[in-house]
């Protein structure tokens, strides 16, 4: 989820080059752009999130670069959890065949994803998608907009995150770690007393 930057955008021509051009103050210079696909290009911070597919619950929200790929992280991330994670479902940036390969061979993980719209004419690559794209992982697929999409815009709402609130890397990795774990002890208080994980705003701000 990619945020805006609190301090005024600095245009990549002149990030590249070092030059703050004149009148331009309070910039953040750490912060770096990104291209979301609703928003288009965001010149600010992101953040990384993994969430459980049957009970929703937060599992992860971090800090990330904004120009960051969220398929290598969530590549990543997902090797120290291999334990307990049988699925990924991710959207059509995580359609890599090394990435594919890599989360079967090594931790037995099933990644599925919607394949891109292109020829498919390696045998490997047809192969990949015959055992990912089946019918009932493209059902389960579908659960995405319920149960994983929407999470990321709960803790947005909960803590009115249209922008960053700080500036640089350093101060948004605290701040957005301390939002995950508040969410994740408000949700988890929640299953246990068999409430609804999404009506915890109050719970987090203690309201």
């Amino acid at each position: 989820m990619p945020l805006q930057s609190k301090g005024p955008v600095w245009h990549q021509k002149y990030k590249k080059k070092g030059i703050i051009p004149k009148g331009l103050r309070g910039i953040d210079k750490v912060a770096t752009w990104g291209y979301c696909k609703a928003k288009g290009w965001i010149y600010g911070h992101g953040t990384f999130s993994l969430t459980s597919y049957e009970t929703p619950i937060l599992g992860i929200f971090q800090w990330m670069k904004n120009s960051a790929h969220e398929a290598k992280r969530m590549e990543w991330e997902v090797g120290k959890l291999a334990n307990i994670i049988k699925k990924i479902f991710m959207d059509s940036k995580a359609d890599s065949q090394r990435i594919y390969s890599h989360l079967k061979k090594d931790f037995k993980i099933q990644l599925i994803v919607k394949p891109r719209k292109y020829n498919h004419t390696s045998k490997t690559r047809q192969k990949m998608i015959q055992e990912m794209w089946t019918k009932r992982n493209r059902k389960e697929f579908r659960k995405r907009s319920t149960t994983v999409e929407p999470m990321q815009s709960l803790v947005k709402d909960i803590f009115e995150l249209e922008r960053c609130w700080m500036r640089g890397d350093d101060n948004n990795k605290w701040l957005f770690a301390a939002m995950g774990i508040a969410v994740q002890m408000s949700q988890w208080k929640a299953y246990r007393e068999k409430r609804s994980t999404w009506n915890i705003k109050s719970d987090v701000l203690g309201v």
